[in-house]
């Protein structure tokens, strides 16, 4: 009887990196420095975003565990043996590849890196109750330590090929944007609409980055009651005219977020949607202001609260101001620690990346129902931030079609 292996090695092909080498060995000794205050000698992440900023790797699970050993020594990504050399090409550092003629290979090949009864650093806000079992089994872990808070952190500075990327990013999602705006007019469906603005984002992507992997890049265009939630899908609704309307653009370039969202209106807006829509408009260049080194998230929030209480709006806010850009998805990825909300005490330095994003809903049968938001990615810079953003916004450019 032939006996078949639990993991090896399979690469073949060029590595093609979203970053040059040296960041990755950048970012690699800031998580080696965490360890190393720690006692950890190894960590093993299985998010997909925490892969994807130490690796460079982003997986697709469909199903099976994928990871990032990291030592002091060594940077090895385990993969499943449905991606082939795939993962290898798409990683900085070691591959292995694990087979599923056994159950929990995926394990035997961690431990092929870290060994019996060690330090482990872990990811807390990720790891799975099963999965955490079965590292426990097959680890014999002499301690287990959570790194997601610090990883997270670690992840809110960006560095300078970071925000490159990030501002060329948003430089896609206004593509999207002008190609949805130019696609308004009565009769038009919402899907028809998000069509246009996607396929102009990935062709934008292909040029500006001809090396990439393509994938995730997305739309959320809403109209008339559609509007009331900043996640709501796209559905087949067609527009009418008078309609409020959400254009929210979503580019992904090597598992790296950007966005645009604005509030339109189609062919005309009443006093009423008027009123509330320029209230929201001069919230969000307030809020926009405020973004400065020292800030503090939850104070921005509280005068943010302010200005609109004042208005008589407040209770008509949907959720937090803003949040941080890096690795990050609808289906992964999250740097909580960076938020505009009113539990959040980070202060803002150089080099975070953040939005800002008020919303207000109106309920239906109100005067001016629907939901505003405007959105715009700043980098908070030595002196102050800088907008990325271009797409202009609020009824003088965004009553079309």
């Amino acid at each position: 009887m032939s006996t078949r292996s639990q993991h090896y090695r399979f690469h073949q092909g060029d590595e093609v990196l979203p970053f040059a080498p040296a960041e990755y060995e950048a970012r690699l000794s800031g998580l080696r420095r965490i360890m190393a205050a720690s006692g950890i000698n190894a960590v093993i992440f299985t998010s997909m975003h925490n892969i994807a900023y130490y690796s460079g790797f982003l997986y697709c699970a469909f199903g099976r565990p994928y990871g990032l050993v990291v030592t002091q020594t060594d940077s090895v990504t385990i993969s499943a043996g449905i991606d082939a050399a795939q993962p290898w090409r798409r990683c900085y550092g070691d591959n292995i590849t694990y087979t599923d003629w056994e159950r929990n290979n995926f394990w035997r090949a961690v431990r092929s890196v870290t060994s019996l009864g060690k330090v482990i650093g872990y990811e807390a806000d990720h790891l799975t109750v099963g999965q955490s079992t079965a590292m426990r089994h097959y680890l014999h872990p002499s301690t287990l330590i959570d790194v997601a808070a610090e990883t997270m952190f670690q992840r809110m500075n960006k560095s300078p090929a970071e925000l490159d990327l990030i501002r060329a990013g948003a430089a896609v999602a206004d593509v999207g944007g002008y190609a949805i705006r130019d696609a308004i007019k009565p009769g038009v469906r919402e899907i028809d609409v998000a069509m246009s603005g996607r396929d102009a984002m990935e062709l934008e992507i292909a040029k500006r980055y001809p090396d990439a992997e393509y994938r995730d890049t997305w739309v959320w265009f809403q109209s008339g009651i559609n509007t009331d939630g900043a996640h709501n899908p796209v559905t087949s609704r067609v527009l009418e005219r008078g309609d409020i309307l959400s254009l929210n653009t979503f580019p992904m370039i090597s598992g790296y977020y950007t966005a645009l969202e604005r509030t339109l209106f189609v062919g005309e807006v009443d006093d009423a949607s008027r009123k509330i829509w320029e209230a929201n408009v001069a919230a969000h260049e307030y809020g926009m202001s405020l973004l400065v080194p020292g800030a503090v998230c939850s104070e921005v929030t509280a005068k943010i609260n302010t200005f609109l209480e004042e208005r008589d709006l407040l209770q008509y806010r949907t959720f937090g101001y803003g949040h941080s850009f890096g690795v990050l998805s609808h289906y992964y990825g999250r740097e909580a620690g960076l938020e505009l909300r009113e539990d959040v005490e980070t202060v803002l330095e150089p080099g975070m990346v953040i939005s800002m994003e008020p919303m207000l809903t109106i309920p239906e049968g109100q005067p001016g129902a629907g939901g505003y938001r405007e959105h715009d990615i700043l980098f908070i810079t030595e002196d102050g931030n800088e907008d990325v953003t271009g797409f202009p916004y609020g009824p003088a450019h965004n009553v079309v079609g």
